[in-house]
């Protein structure tokens, strides 16, 4: 068996040679003669205690005293809570206009004629809102405007009847206005004479520009449509004769109310809304029907 080797502290200590070391633990005397160093572990543990003790007390009289410093110092020297700067709220996308379309022929041979009634009930409205049409664009005379808030461009197509697409399709494709914003206004042989009907889509009932228009909208029939009431031609007379004849005074007079209902009908459109517009005019009596 290998010698024990012990610290050179412990060797240093002078023991007899011929003494036990059994008897020199047990021996109190020898216990007395040795200089110790206090357990590091224990130390700490017990200056941790005391220390944490000391912390602890020191830490509420420290919180005590910054309170009482807070409390003591004016509302005005007390930090202010920074205020991050709100988002700007984002700005509605520009609204698109709405157009509004009279059919009819250009030139003074065809003013006044049932064909015409349409370019009759668009100028009846820029009239009404101060919109000038003296702007010839995309085939047509042309004028912009606003209605409350909502902007509306006329036309009046300067291509003849049969050609009314050209025009339109123009003003749709650059303007990019949804078809849904797209009111045509024009003579009916089928309604009887100034009644008015309001229809969201259709196809062109043997009209030949509402049939121009649906072509150079590519076969789309989803726009919205005022029908204004011509009444069928008397007796064996030609329907296109009829159409291109002027109206007489008392025509003229019954076109009147027919026009002031028309525009209240293109107000509550554009400002409340189709459906309600809708109800408005088609269940509106003609003249003659009040009559």
């Amino acid at each position: 068996m290998k010698a024990a080797v012990f610290p050179s502290k412990i060797a240093n200590l002078g023991l007899p040679s011929s003494g036990r070391f059994p008897l020199f633990f047990r021996s109190p005397a020898l216990f007395s003669s040795i200089t110790t160093t206090p357990c590091r572990k224990l130390t700490r543990g017990i200056r941790g205690s005391e220390g944490f003790m000391s912390q602890s007390s020191s830490s509420s009289q420290l919180f005590s005293s910054l309170s009482n410093s807070f409390s003591s110092q004016p509302e005005s020297e007390l930090p202010q809570q920074v205020q991050l700067p709100s988002p700007k709220p984002k700005s509605p996308p520009p609204q698109l206009p709405w157009l509004i379309v009279g059919l009819g022929n250009p030139g003074k041979k065809f003013q006044g004629t049932r064909h015409n009634i349409g370019f009759e009930m668009v100028d009846a409205l820029a009239e009404a809102e101060g919109i000038p049409m003296n702007t010839v664009n995309f085939k047509a005379l042309f004028g912009k405007g606003v209605i409350g808030n909502i902007p509306i461009m006329l036309a009046k197509p300067q291509t003849f009847m049969n050609a009314s697409g050209e025009s339109v399709g123009q003003i749709v494709s650059f303007y990019k206005i949804p078809l849904k914003q797209v009111l045509v206004v024009y003579d009916d042989l089928d309604l009887p004479f100034g009644k008015l009907r309001l229809l969201p889509k259709g196809g062109h009932g043997g009209h030949n520009g509402m049939r121009s228009i649906i072509d150079r909208l590519k076969g789309s029939r989803d726009f919205p449509r005022l029908r204004i009431g011509i009444g069928r031609p008397p007796g064996k007379m030609d329907t296109a004769n009829y159409v291109l004849r002027q109206f007489n005074k008392q025509e003229q007079e019954e076109l009147d109310y027919t026009f002031q209902t028309g525009l209240e009908a293109i107000r509550i459109m554009l400002l409340e809304g189709f459906n309600k517009s809708a109800t408005f005019v088609n269940t509106q009596k003609s003249m003659q029907q009040l009559g």
